[in-house]
């Protein structure tokens, strides 16, 4: 399942920094607008602690998490919706990621030159909701011409679409991004369709210095703030302790950790915080080759988690064996499971939970 997240932010705001400790990169972010013309794609590691338990009862060769991709864009400019600096190719590379981790600088440093000349993460929210608005303004346009063409004929559909074409104009003409338009769930589910970037979930990222860490400063409160008005996630870290994290061993990483007061890299629940944005849940199959966690949008039936495996499993799907980590805890095995009845046997309308650890039987 190719889902996406992309890093945008200003230049200088510290993505690349960020990417690379994610991603257990060395490279290290220059200190110039558009250090990143082409995206670096990276696979990061959902944390999951459930793995190691289903490994204590489960012999294995390997085991292999639930990934989110990142993808590192160009840094943005003012003007990027008319085509400034990179802004065509940035407009075309966030356009194919499925949610966007906004990167905003909450740190103050005369050694690294903010491009607007001043630490102001409100104001640089603004800019780059506003470039996102200002070229989902020409989407939501050309999607009112197509549904006035069909509202013309008198198709009842056309007229629906117009009138919420012309809605998402509007608040977009305003600066505004679509995600903060209040909609029916048939709207929602409407607009999805349209392809604009201020739709697709945020998950704000602040930067913050060594010092301020583990809770933030009064720049990632206000960020906080806004980030509960809109609904969208907010995670608190300092790329410079993140990238030190990523290159230590772990016992010097648990040190270094403590001295921060923190339990766990920030790129830790970064990554979580991604998963969760998307609307995602994780379901394992565990056996002597590997235990692995697979990725499914929360409400996938048992065919739909048996697709994401092979397309062929979704076709030929006859049922699913299904048990839960509390059943292999209790019984200490499968066979264990089996024989106190609890396996349980679901068809095609099952509704796959989180956690559960599955077995399909299909046909091709």
């Amino acid at each position: 399942m190719a889902l996406s997240v992309g890093i945008v932010g200003l230049p200088n705001v510290g993505k690349s920094t960020v990417f690379n400790a994610l991603t257990a990169g060395k490279a290290e972010a220059a200190n110039y607008p558009f250090c990143t013309i082409d995206p670096n794609v990276g696979v990061v590691p959902v944390p999951d602690p459930r793995l190691k338990k289903i490994e204590s009862y489960v012999k294995t060769q390997k085991v292999l998490p639930a990934i989110v991709e990142i993808v590192d864009i160009a840094g943005l400019v003012k003007g990027a919706s008319q085509g400034e600096g990179l802004g065509n190719k940035f407009l075309a590379n966030i356009r194919e990621t499925s949610a966007i981790l906004m990167m905003v600088r909450c740190f103050d440093d005369p050694n690294v030159i903010h491009v607007a000349g001043s630490v102001d993460p409100m104001r640089d929210i603004d800019i780059i909701d506003l470039e996102l608005a200002l070229a989902d303004v020409e989407t939501a346009e050309r999607r009112m011409k197509k549904a006035s063409g069909a509202a013309k004929t008198g198709s009842k559909e056309g007229k629906i679409e117009f009138a919420l074409a012309e809605k998402v104009f509007n608040h977009l003409q305003a600066g505004k991004a679509a995600r903060s338009l209040e909609l029916t769930d048939d709207e929602r589910k409407q607009v999805a369709t349209f392809g604009l970037l201020t739709f697709k979930p945020v998950l704000y990222c602040c930067n913050v210095g060594e010092t301020d860490l583990p809770n933030g400063n009064q720049w990632s409160d206000a960020v906080k703030l806004r980030a509960v008005r809109e609904d969208a996630g907010v995670v608190i870290l300092c790329g410079k302790v993140e990238a030190e994290l990523a290159e230590l061993a772990d016992e010097d990483r648990a040190e270094l950790l403590a001295s921060y007061g923190l339990a766990e890299p920030a790129l830790a629940s970064l990554a979580r915080e991604c998963y969760r944005l998307l609307g995602l849940q994780s379901y394992f199959t565990a056996g002597e080759k590997e235990i692995r966690a697979w990725t499914i949008r929360k409400g996938a039936t048992a065919p739909e988690a048996a697709g994401v495996i092979h397309t062929d499993f979704e076709k030929g799907f006859i049922r699913a064996q299904v048990y839960a980590l509390p059943d292999l805890e209790q019984h200490g095995s499968e066979a264990g499971i089996k024989a106190a009845g609890r396996l349980r046997m679901e068809g095609k309308e099952y509704v796959v939970q989180d956690g559960d650890i599955m077995h399909f039987l299909f046909n091709v």
